[in-house]
């Protein structure tokens, strides 16, 4: 058995990372075998390379893995600390040899994981994109409703006296409603509409608060909108008392 040196302690992360040769793997192992400290960093490095690598999804951009790779490069590694005197053992030397590939690889694992982020980060930015340019749309189908030449308005109150007001276009095929004065829903229920169609309710959409919006489906054959509070997420059928069932304007 090899004699164990304070210094095999500091190959953990390269055995961890497979980046011994064989015969200084071999070396390790052997001082791993009774050293208990030195079982627990490698489990930690294994871990933690195994965790880099399930955030890997996506590969990092270009120039932010260059610019990671250059400044590792311009960082000083310091070498491990040995007798002042006497032969430098050979697993030393091997250390002093690893340390700018490991700083490497800590470099390029820092760029994958900082990569990650500006994927998930560029991601959000597209999601909010795509929602903007969604409302954008409806708030154009709106003013389109509101502005047909064969737009027709009905007026009406909920039962806790908010004012409603909807708006059909035949041409279309379109409606638009609109409330002032609803008060906030509780908290976990939410405001739904529906198209009456001879006294079967269907799902229209979803009023969060005073506003305008443009019911979901056509509202052809359709005699009546429906407003009722619901749970969040909305049903498929009310469940409770209509605050409002106004008729279509014809």
């Amino acid at each position: 058995m090899r004699q164990h040196r304070p210094d095999l302690h500091s190959l953990a992360a390269a055995y961890a990372l497979h980046a011994l040769d064989p015969e200084e793997r071999e070396d390790f192992a052997a001082h791993l075998a009774h050293c208990e400290e030195c079982r627990g960093d490698v489990a930690g490095f294994e871990e933690t390379a195994a965790r880099l690598a399930a955030a890997a999804g996506q590969h990092p951009p270009e120039e932010l893995k260059r610019r990671t790779l250059d400044a590792v490069e311009g960082v000083r590694q310091l070498p491990p600390r040995v007798p002042a005197t006497g032969r430098v053992p050979r697993l030393v030397r091997t250390l002093r040899r690893r340390a700018v590939p490991l700083g490497l690889a800590a470099g390029l694992a820092a760029a994958t994981v900082l990569g990650g982020l500006v994927v998930r980060q560029h991601q959000e930015n597209e999601d909010a994109r795509l929602r903007a340019g969604q409302a954008e749309r409806r708030l154009e189908a709106v003013g389109a409703v509101l502005a047909a030449p064969d737009a027709r308005t009905a007026h009406g109150r909920t039962t806790d006296g908010a004012l409603a007001t909807v708006v059909t276009s035949e041409r279309r095929n379109q409606a638009v409603f609109a409330a002032a004065g609803l008060p906030a829903p509780a908290r976990g229920h939410t405001y739904q509409l529906w198209l009456d169609l001879e006294g079967t309710m269907r799902p229209a959409g979803f009023l969060h608060a005073d506003g305008t919006v443009l019911l979901d489906g056509d509202p052809a054959g359709a005699t009546a909108v429906g407003l009722t509070v619901e749970p969040s997420g909305g049903s498929a059928r009310p469940t409770t008392r209509p605050l409002l069932l106004l008729a279509l304007p014809s």
